[in-house]
């Protein structure tokens, strides 16, 4: 069991023939990944061939090989001749907007936008777009998801850990890969890379919405940072709607007060924002918070045994 992504859902490569596109193409098709398409409208009837090297879990029996992915004109044209139903976003910023708002209107179920340096008001028009018409999107500037054994879409390492009963949400690229590798031996179920930007098209609450639902998600960890108060409205929906166990971890204890800190929404103003003010909000619902990653993972670890 998974959410949001699993090993049947075929998925559509937008920015496919770029050279992040190719590179992460043939990550994403080593893990297992059901690549059936990429787009690319000066080069539609065309195919890219990727040699596959099979990475992460249970892909050591399998055997290098080599696969040919189809190029269509646009994401419609895709959707039509394949069936797939998830797109991944790897254009250049200036381009994303109209990237999303095509796998809109051609009917995926999920959009996963890896392009970082997105201008906050496209970002903002493009979920409201996603939003009217029923999509989910993931991101941007975020790793995307993986279901671990089954399917990687994005750019997270699917070598760092297999299949599990850990569901994780995170605002942190590196800090999700680093939490899979602290808790590898258990496994997780699916892991969410969010993003950190302002607007986001996949906040923490919606991820633990369907943590909770997921029968095989035994406990989430949810990774958010200093910035905003996505943590303390996610605490709420903790206190009134989980009965699974939430461990947290948030990252910017020794962050200096009214300063930006790396993603353009970490910053903090006043006394609101800060770790600490995050960790007294979750703690105050019965989450258990870590000030490191390692003291986050002994907390799981506590927790399920």
């Amino acid at each position: 069991m998974a959410i949001f992504l699993t090993e049947t859902d075929r998925v559509i490569v937008q920015g496919m023939t770029g050279s992040e596109g190719r590179k992460h193409t043939a990550r994403m098709l080593g893990a297992g990944t059901k690549i059936v398409a990429g787009t690319n409208p000066r080069k539609a009837g065309t195919e890219v061939g990727f040699d596959v090297v099979p990475i992460g879990y249970g892909k050591e029996t399998r055997e290098q090989h080599t696969v040919s992915i189809p190029v269509y004109a646009t994401v419609a044209d895709a959707k039509d001749a394949t069936g797939a139903e998830v797109s991944v976003i790897f254009v250049p910023p200036a381009f994303a907007k109209s990237a999303v708002m095509e796998a809109v209107d051609a009917g995926m179920r999920l959009v996963v936008i890896i392009t970082e340096g997105i201008p906050a008001q496209d970002a903002a028009e493009f979920f409201t777009y996603a939003q009217e018409r029923g999509v989910q999107l993931v991101g941007p500037n975020c790793p995307g998801v993986i279901t671990p054994g089954q399917s990687n879409v994005g750019i997270t390492p699917p070598d760092v850990t297999g299949p599990g009963r850990i569901g994780l949400v995170s605002k942190s690229g590196t800090l999700t890969y680093q939490m899979m590798y602290e808790l590898s031996d258990i496994g997780f179920s699916t892991c969410i890379g969010i993003g950190g930007d302002p607007v986001i098209g996949t906040t923490h609450i919606e991820a633990l919405a369907a943590f909770e639902a997921d029968p095989e998600t035994d406990l989430v960890v949810m990774i958010g940072e200093i910035g905003g108060d996505a943590e303390e409205r996610a605490a709420q929906y903790i206190k009134e709607n989980m009965t699974k166990p939430v461990v947290a971890y948030i990252a910017g204890f020794t962050a200096p007060e009214g300063k930006t800190m790396g993603h353009a929404g970490a910053i903090v103003s006043g006394g609101a924002g800060t770790a600490d003010a995050k960790k007294v909000a979750l703690e105050a619902v019965g989450v258990r918070v870590g000030k490191t990653p390692a003291q986050t993972a002994a907390l799981v670890r506590e927790i399920l045994q």
